[in-house]
């Protein structure tokens, strides 16, 4: 199928540069706006060199077009001051983009950026028809705040996926081999192991604000401040059994609180369909093809048939 790959830039309220994948020949369905992950180059979520395949979309071969943002102040985006950079900053500038985009869009998120899908949800539901995240970050609503250690006015000693860690506050973090392994790898059977090298080279810096947002440090984690706003949105969560982060019931929570707010969302909890082994990277492993039609078949069901409670 011909695709047309285009490159745009907004400028206000902040920059975004974002790519635009779309079919050739018109298509009914919406326009899907993909965002990554913290550490991640927004190519990991659309066309991952690591996996040798196309990656956790393989929205072309579906006649659907996608926009790939950076997030602002990361990637092709540009500077912005790490001391303003954080995830309000972040849900300005992606919900910029959205708006220019106009109705109807389809919202997938993965991991860190599952807290930004939320809100963006709230803030622009009248775009934004149906959200799809895969092992998202929890809204600041239900997450447990992280416990605090230490703090001076340089350095924070907190806690993430289980570890005591010292963050300097002022400075971007840069992934060590050991969060590659640990927690964006982990036990999952399907990341090629020979490609982990090249995998956490890719890998950039995390501005701390957000690190220490997405750990829920001092209740910073970005919150929906309107949660009946979500009411009647079709939503789907999906989550592989071998994600240090992310279990049955950690995400399976978000679910219900997000039913329990009126709105119309599925789990997908990957070994309910027999699927055992996935870990956080889903769009970087050996059968993401496999996932990919799972979620690609959710949103035509969500376009054409009621809400079935999950």
């Amino acid at each position: 199928m011909s695709v047309i790959h285009e490159t745009g830039l907004i400028t206000a309220p902040v920059p975004v540069y974002f790519e635009t994948f779309a079919p050739a020949a018109a298509t009914a369905r919406p326009t899907v706006v993909m965002v990554h992950g913290g550490a991640h180059p927004a190519p990991a979520i659309n066309v991952p060199p690591m996996a040798g395949a196309d990656g956790l979309i393989s929205l072309p071969n579906a006649a659907t077009a996608r926009v790939v943002p950076d997030w602002p102040g990361t990637g092709r985006s540009g500077y912005i001051p790490l001391d303003r950079l954080d995830g309000a900053t972040v849900v300005e500038g992606l919900g910029a983009l959205i708006r220019g985009l106009g109705a109807p869009v389809t919202l997938l998120t993965h991991s860190m950026s599952g807290c930004y899908g939320w809100r963006l949800l709230e803030l622009h539901g009248d775009i934004v028809d149906r959200l799809v995240g895969v092992a998202p970050g929890p809204p600041g609503n239900i997450q447990k705040a992280a416990p605090v250690y230490a703090e001076t006015e340089r350095e924070i000693e907190t806690e993430a996926s289980g570890q005591r860690v010292r963050i300097d506050k002022t400075a971007p973090v840069v992934p060590t081999r050991d969060f590659v392994e640990r927690k964006l790898v982990g036990t999952s059977r399907y990341f090629p192991r020979e490609r982990i090298a090249g995998y956490a080279a890719s890998l950039r810096p995390i501005p701390p604000n957000i690190l220490l947002e997405r750990q829920n440090v001092h209740g910073r984690q970005v919150r929906v401040s309107e949660p009946g706003k979500l009411a009647g949105k079709r939503i789907l969560v999906i989550t592989g059994t071998d994600d240090l982060d992310h279990g049955r019931e950690v995400d399976g929570a978000i679910v219900t609180w997000l039913n329990a707010n009126g709105a119309k969302a599925d789990f997908c909890f990957l070994a309910d369909r027999g699927i055992v082994g996935n870990g956080h990277m889903l769009m970087l492993e050996d059968n993401s093809d496999e996932i990919a039609g799972i979620i690609l078949d959710w949103l035509d069901d969500a376009r054409t048939s009621p809400h079935r409670a999950s």
